[in-house]
Parts: C-alpha cells; sequence; structure tokens
C-alpha cells in the first residue's frame, strides 16, 4: 500500500517535465488553492488589525501575496518607479490579461490604494472576503446605473478618506496581443474627483503564458508606470478625449515592452 501512494508523488515530477498542459493546470490549481489558504490566514490579521473592512488592510494583503510570483517562476522588472510618488488621491489604470495581474498590482500597490473589481469576486470564498476586508470597491458590470453609482459614491470616498483606486478599463480580461477599447468608468471617476490618472502598462504575457493553448512556463512580466495625467478643470465634455489620450500612451507602451521582453525570451512555441 505504501508503494501505491508513492506512484501519484513520483508521475507529478514527471508530468511536469513531459507534459506542458499538466504544468498549466498544476500552476493554476495551485495558485487558487494558494490564494484561498492565504486568505485564511489574512483574515485574522486584517480583523485584529483594523476590527474590518479599511483599506490599510491592503498593506497586509500586499505583503502576504508578494511571494507567490517566485512559486510561479515568474520575475517582475518595475520602471517609472518615481509616478508613483505623487500626494494625495488619484486613478491607477492598467491593461488587463489575466488573474495573474493581481500579482504585478501588488508588486508595485501604494499605500491606501484598493481596487474596483466586478461584483462577482465577492463571493469567491476566502479570496472574496480578503476583498472586501482591503476595502475593494464592487460593480455590477451588467448595470450601468448601478456601476455609474458606484463610481460616483467612489469619487466621494476618495477625496474624503484621501485614497487611491486602481481600475482596469478593459473590462475584462484580454490576451489577444493589444488593448481593448476602454470603458469610460475610470475617467468620469477620476473627473469627477478632479484627481490625476497614472497610467501602468503590464507587457504582454504571451511569451509565458497562453490560457487557450494551456501553456504556463516561467517567464518575466515588464511593468512600466507612465507619467500622471492632470484632470483639473476637466469636466465631464473632456472624458472622451482624456479615455483616448490613455489609450494611446498605454498602447503605445504596451506594444514597445511586450516586443522587448519577446526578443529577450522568445516567442512561446504552441
Amino acid at each position: 500500500m505504501d508503494v501505491l501512494w508513492m506512484i501519484p508523488l513520483l508521475l507529478i515530477p514527471l508530468l511536469m517535465w513531459t507534459s506542458s498542459t499538466f504544468v498549466f493546470y498544476f500552476k493554476s490549481a495551485f495558485t487558487v488553492a494558494w490564494m484561498m489558504c492565504l486568505a485564511l490566514v489574512t483574515i485574522p490579521l486584517c480583523i485584529l488589525k483594523s476590527g474590518g473592512r479599511d483599506v490599510e488592510n491592503m498593506r497586509i494583503i500586499r505583503f502576504m501575496v508578494r511571494h507567490v510570483k517566485y512559486f510561479l517562476g515568474l520575475r517582475f522588472e518595475v520602471s517609472g518607479w518615481e509616478h508613483l510618488q505623487t500626494e494625495g488621491p488619484y486613478v491607477i489604470i492598467s491593461n488587463h490579461q489575466s488573474s495573474l495581474d493581481v500579482l504585478g498590482l501588488m508588486e508595485i500597490l501604494p499605500d491606501r490604494c484598493t481596487m474596483i473589481a466586478k461584483k462577482e469576486l465577492v463571493y469567491a470564498g476566502t479570496v472574496g472576503l480578503i476583498c472586501w476586508l482591503g476595502g475593494i470597491v464592487f460593480i455590477n458590470r451588467k448595470k450601468t446605473s448601478d456601476a455609474k453609482s458606484v463610481m460616483a459614491e467612489a469619487a466621494k470616498t476618495m477625496l474624503d478618506d484621501q485614497i487611491r483606486l486602481w481600475v482596469f478599463p478593459e473590462g475584462t480580461r484580454n490576451q489577444k496581443g493589444d488593448l481593448l477599447p476602454f470603458k469610460k468608468g475610470a475617467f468620469h471617476l477620476a473627473v469627477q474627483a478632479q484627481v490625476p490618472i497614472i497610467p501602468v502598462v503590464f507587457s504582454s504575457y504571451s511569451n509565458f503564458y497562453l490560457r487557450k493553448e494551456k501553456q504556463f512556463k516561467s517567464g518575466t512580466i515588464r511593468l512600466k508606470i507612465l507619467p500622471k495625467i492632470e484632470t483639473k478643470g476637466m469636466t465631464t465634455e473632456d472624458i472622451s478625449s482624456l479615455s483616448d489620450k490613455s489609450f494611446n500612451v498605454m498602447r503605445s507602451a504596451f506594444l514597445s515592452i511586450s516586443d522587448s521582453v519577446t526578443q529577450s525570451n522568445g516567442p512561446l512555441r504552441h
């Protein structure tokens, strides 16, 4: 019987070596399970520190999550740190490729910063609870009126509590090698609060992670923090031009840093 128990343990390293599909599912399952375990440990720490829901809990969450990249064989190269040295509230916008984005987010997350996320996330077990404790703002993407009212309330909270908010303006995960058109919520938020926007760009994951092809290798992610875009004096009439300007500078940076990563590591074969 002892020998039978050893067979799966011996098979795992063999499959990790020979099957890229197995590696994909193993890493994906491990990430979900480990995040849920980390959340279980972090929940009481947040309650003890802040007594409940508080953006300051993001400090603890950031500390607890930062090591996960090592298990997955990921490395981050960050440029433009100086652009995050901005006082007061602001809106961070970034492209959105997969759930791996949260690792890059935690790599550079400034103090008193939380996120805007889809409402469904709050039901994700211990992860959903830790997100709620971290002050994450949940929106219902299917109801535009609800999303707008949440954004209006978020703008007020930003100013009253002096917090920063991280938004994914594409609105959904995208791994098509380019940016999707931006939704306007983040820009309404920034203009309503009259706070600057700081664009953050993740390089393409295609040289190590392809969801459809079930590929998940080790790899390098380049994070580029771009100069802030001021919104002071802007009104709702400026939303479209503000969105277009942000899209153009982020798309240019995305294509540039993605090309440099591919040239360094080579494309992922599939």
